[in-house]
């Protein structure tokens, strides 16, 4: 039996998630844990325009640089974390 057999799973060309590294896919869960406590609406972010959260992934990037173990002010979550969150944010608005 062939291991790339398609007949018994066909696979081919779809993404394999198990590439990402699964502290990153954990870091942006625990900003949208906060996220949730904070406005009480899951798809809230859904509802910012963009340049806003390239703002704030600027900002917390730029924190980040200055300390790469600081923490946000606010949600007391590494701003690396925050950024991530932006980025995914970003990702996934502007897919279309």
């Amino acid at each position: 039996m062939e291991i790339n057999n398609q007949t018994a799973k066909a696979d081919a060309g779809k993404p394999r998630l198990t590439l990402v590294p699964r502290k990153i896919i954990f870091a942006i869960a625990r900003i949208r844990e906060y996220g949730n406590r904070k406005y009480h609406d899951p798809e809230n972010w859904r509802q910012v325009e963009p340049q806003r959260y390239r703002d704030a992934a600027f900002r917390h990037f730029l924190a980040y640089l200055d300390d790469p173990h600081s923490m946000d002010d606010e949600s007391g979550l590494p701003h690396l974390w925050h950024l991530a969150c932006n980025i995914a944010f970003l990702c996934e608005m502007e897919d279309k």
